[in-house]
């Protein structure tokens, strides 16, 4: 009863309708065309180590524009000037593809890799974290569950996941523009649906004797003083940079390969994205109850516990089922990244600070681990084949686990921001109350 009660509420909250809209409308602009970003550059003639500098420039572009966004949207607030620039970029994405990063691509390479480093940065890398960071702020501030909102951004994904592959096979270029068409929504919605709570809020925040809610320089370099923030930063970046180095990078063309010909290949592999990214949006609603079994840390090493597995067992398994299998295992690990990460921030750091520390402590420390491995991965993918690199990638990934079991800190540890407290934690607090009610009726 309590549930239904609870999802009745949040049908009625206006900034988790329009949040989940944006968020959905994002996420399919970059899906349809980004599942299939790497099978594209192949299609342009490009080897391994060329796909993976492709990717190294690429990460190289976000992890400057991160850093920056999460700096400007604390600053901001709630306010939503840098998603309105992203929205535009979502927009043009296929003008940008068709008229100038893929005539330039046939021409220069690299070139072409930085020009599009920056559009698909701004626009797509790091413009996702930015607009997943605005969307927990949402949360926080109007009253709804980030995980639900996040979820949307998942079903986007899975729906224009099962026909990217189906649409690549016609003509690539496709693809871009109906990310075209969904960054046209997407702009739509955050121009134009201002709930009447937003606006009251940010008028507030306007007002001169409104308090300062914004961190101040002097508060973000202390942060990036503190160890725990550091710790953080190299568990991440030995684990969820693998998200893009593998499954971006090599996967795809991987998975293709296990058919008869890339054309079934590829529209198999839409399918299954898709049907992995629907289970992943069901998982951002399960993955909060779990958090709140086990804990904020230990989600986390369970998210890096089933990469681990993911990755080795595509290394050792070569038919397309048993593949099939093992890549939904992927849907349980994204949210077990990404929502006990958020939680990480707010839980041992300043609240305020939760876009930079969700740039720099999560989505930077993966792109810094993207510049790194990309192009040696590439060259060692190359060289000793599917099954090697696999292995490899596993073995770091095991490493990274091992590490973060030592050093992440426990839920209780340094506890600078909002308390999180288990089930089992909330019980005896409950079981208490009931003690004192009982005897104070007695004594009645």
């Amino acid at each position: 009863m309590a549930s239904t009660q609870s999802n009745a509420k949040i049908w009625r909250n206006p900034s988790y309708l329009q949040s989940s809209t944006g968020i959905f409308l994002f996420f399919c602009s970059w899906g349809i065309w980004w599942s299939f970003f790497q099978r594209w550059l192949n299609s342009m003639g490009l080897n391994g180590a060329e796909v993976g500098t492709i990717y190294s420039i690429n990460s190289l572009a976000t992890l400057l524009l991160m850093f920056g966004y999460g700096i400007l949207q604390d600053k901001l607030g709630l306010k939503r000037h840098l998603v309105l620039a992203i929205s535009v970029i979502a927009a043009l994405i296929g003008p940008f593809v068709q008229f100038v990063y893929a005539p330039l691509m046939s021409v220069n390479m690299m070139a072409a890799a930085l020009i599009g480093s920056i559009v698909l940065s701004a626009g797509f890398m790091a413009g996702c974290s930015l607009i997943e960071a605005l969307t927990e702020r949402y949360s926080r501030r109007f009253g709804f569950e980030y995980g639900q909102a996040r979820a949307w951004g998942s079903f986007g994904y899975a729906i224009v996941a099962l026909v990217a592959g189906i649409v690549f096979n016609i003509n690539p270029m496709i693809n871009f523009w109906i990310g075209s068409a969904f960054g046209v929504g997407m702009l739509i919605v955050y121009l134009t649906w201002y709930p009447a709570e937003q606006r009251e809020a940010i008028k507030q925040s306007d007002e001169p004797s409104a308090e300062q809610s914004s961190p101040s320089l002097k508060d973000m370099l202390h942060v990036l003083r503190m160890p725990a923030l550091w710790v953080l930063i190299v568990f991440m970046l030995l684990t969820n940079t693998f998200y893009t180095v593998f499954d971006q990078q090599m996967f795809p063309t991987y998975y293709a390969s296990l058919f008869a010909n890339e054309a079934t290949g590829n529209t198999v592999y839409g399918m299954l994205n898709s049907v992995q990214v629907f289970c992943e949006s069901a998982m951002m609603g399960v993955v909060p109850i779990i958090m709140r079994k086990i804990g904020v840390r230990n989600a986390l090493l369970l998210g890096a516990t089933v990469m681990f597995l993911r990755i080795g067992l595509c290394g050792i398994f070569h038919n397309p089922v048993a593949i099939s299998i093992v890549k939904m295992f992927h849907a349980i690990e994204v949210p077990l990244f990404c929502l006990p990460a958020f939680r990480y921030f707010t839980l041992h750091f300043n609240p305020k600070l939760s876009a930079t520390l969700y740039m720099v402590g999560f989505q930077i420390a993966s792109q810094i681990g993207q510049v790194v491995f990309s192009t040696p991965l590439g060259m060692l993918h190359d060289r000793m084949g599917d099954r090697t690199t696999f292995l490899t990638i596993s073995g770091i990934v095991l490493a990274a686990t091992i590490y973060g079991f030592f050093v992440i800190k426990r839920d209780d540890q340094q506890v600078d921001g909002d308390p999180f407290i288990r089930d089992s934690q909330k019980k005896p607090t409950l079981a208490a109350d009931e003690t004192i009610l009982a005897a104070d009726s007695e004594d009645m």
